[in-house]
């Protein structure tokens, strides 16, 4: 789409949204969210009983998604020992579709122009601290070959702010440039090989282009499911106050044949409760229209943010506790969803939920515009979104996993064998594809700890390392290991992207 970079945030909002996309998927002019029915579910839903929520924690087990009021139940309860119960059933629901493993990536921010001005966001345009920035097509080869060729990520995810200068177009040189730059390494040579993004929602006909230059998941997050706060804290006349074009991208995305696409909500605007019962009817939406639910979800909790009148510090009752609560159901709910938790929390709390249920977080991360190559040592609030509550290196945080007997996955297989949408979500309903993860996640290691890791990091991670490898002696036939054994030896002596 082309669209004329002086436009007004009204004349972009009227260039870009297109209200026959959004109308073919209400019903009687309703959308799928409806407040008085959350609301007073949330209300009047008794606690429920032991007996219940063991039935509702089977229920997930099975690999099926909760309703609401299974959902609403859950979160009313509040007993420790149930609590307890339903994170250690989080637990095995993540270890039955993921196994043991955390998927990690880097954010690149790529530009922090924007025409909306939502309240809670540093990005927003009448933010007149925040350093306005587009990164050129040679900035952006210079902070890939830090991130493939310093770091050792594989996997990113490009983020963009809604504006004429970073539309389409913008976005799809970006994702061809990084996808072409190769770095050589210790070993090896580094490059990513999957690039999920982070945008602003697009009309069908631009989410084609995107899955045409080889998008991963695409993300849009509603930031919340309430109506009335949506339109408080987004102001009118720009794209973002438009609800429903937000809250049906990812029926667009679909259409357009992205079949990987991620949803989420931005918790402490309002009652986390609501937006848990949101994100929940959300992936039932998409489950019910294209038999293929969210691939993944993500839960950032409001940090603070340059002059943004929302993002103060306060967490608008969204304590640690309500925060490992949130996630718990999450897990329940959609127990087939990869489950993201970001570098906003603090370390403590990332790895709280690492060891539960969730499933990918980022690391070693920097979201200023041209960080990674500039290498800033301390955060900027004018040149970032927000800021970061955990600021481990990637080195340090896959140690740290390996301290735990957990180990780091740079895997990107699935998406370039096939397996995406529908094939996947009916292999992680039945395990399946948690066993290409195992043996694939130890084959991105080996290639990590061989391009990247010191003396000592190697050290910490050989016995997570050496427990996997006997684990998938003792899983798999002999045939199959003898095969696995094979790729790992390669890679070993200097072969690279070696998958199942």
């Amino acid at each position: 789409m082309t669209i004329n970079p002086k436009s007004s945030p009204a004349e972009y909002a009227g260039t870009v949204i297109k209200q026959e996309q959004i109308d073919k998927y209400l019903d009687n002019g309703r959308d799928f969210i409806d407040d008085k029915a959350i609301c007073s579910l949330l209300e009047t839903r008794g606690g429920p009983d032991r007996f219940e929520v063991r039935d509702i924690i089977d229920k997930s087990l099975n690999m099926n998604t909760l309703s609401a009021d299974e959902v609403a139940a859950l979160l009313k309860v509040d007993d420790p020992g149930l609590l307890a119960e339903m994170r250690e059933a989080g637990l095995k629901v993540k270890k039955f579709v993921y196994d043991n493993r955390i998927v990690t990536f880097a954010p690149f921010y790529l530009s922090n122009l924007c025409v909306n001005n939502c309240l809670y966001c540093g990005f927003r345009k009448e933010n007149k601290y925040e350093v306005r920035r587009k990164l050129s097509m040679e900035e952006v080869r210079r902070e890939t070959q830090v991130l493939a060729g310093k770091i050792g990520h594989k996997r990113l995810i490009a983020v963009y702010g809604e504006h004429p200068g970073s539309s389409t177009d913008y976005i799809a040189e970006t994702l061809e440039t990084i996808y072409g730059i190769e770095v050589p390494v210790r070993r090896g040579v580094g490059a990513v090989r999957r690039i999920n993004v982070n945008a602003a929602p697009l009309p069908v006909e631009d989410l084609k282009v995107l899955h045409d230059v080889g998008i991963g998941t695409f993300q849009v997050f509603q930031e919340t499911y309430h109506h009335g706060l949506y339109a408080k804290i987004h102001p009118g006349n720009t794209v973002k106050s438009s609800y429903r074009w937000r809250l049906y991208c990812m029926h667009r995305a679909m259409e357009a044949g992205i079949d990987d696409v991620g949803i989420g909500a931005l918790f402490g605007l309002g009652d986390w409760r609501f937006e848990v019962m949101g994100l929940a009817a959300h992936a039932r939406e998409l489950e019910a229209k294209f038999n293929i639910g969210p691939h993944t979800i993500s839960f950032p909790r409001i940090e603070p943010a340059c002059n943004a009148p929302l993002a103060g510090g306060s967490r608008r009752g969204v304590s640690d506790a309500d925060f490992i609560k949130l996630v718990t159901v999450l897990r329940l709910a959609v127990p087939y969803t990869g489950m993201i938790v970001t570098a906003r929390e603090s370390r403590e709390i990332r790895d709280r939920c690492l060891l539960s249920g969730c499933t990918q977080a980022d690391a070693g991360s920097r979201i200023g515009i041209g960080a990674y190559d500039e290498a800033a040592a301390e955060q900027e609030a004018r040149k970032q979104q927000f800021i970061l509550g955990d600021t481990r290196s990637l080195e340090e945080f896959i140690a740290d996993l390996a301290k735990k007997g957990v180990i780091t996955s740079f895997c990107t297989a699935a998406y370039r064998c096939g397996r995406t949408g529908g094939c996947i979500m009916d292999m992680l309903k039945t395990g399946k594809e948690g066993q290409f993860c195992k043996v694939n996640a130890v084959l991105t290691f080996r290639e990590w700890l061989d391009d990247f890791a010191s003396p000592a990091t190697l050290e910490i991670c050989r016995p997570v390392l050496n427990s996997e490898i006997d684990n998938i002696r003792a899983e798999f036939k002999p045939s199959f290991f003898r095969e696995f054994m094979n790729y790992y030896r390669r890679i070993e002596n200097g072969e690279r992207d070696l998958y199942f």
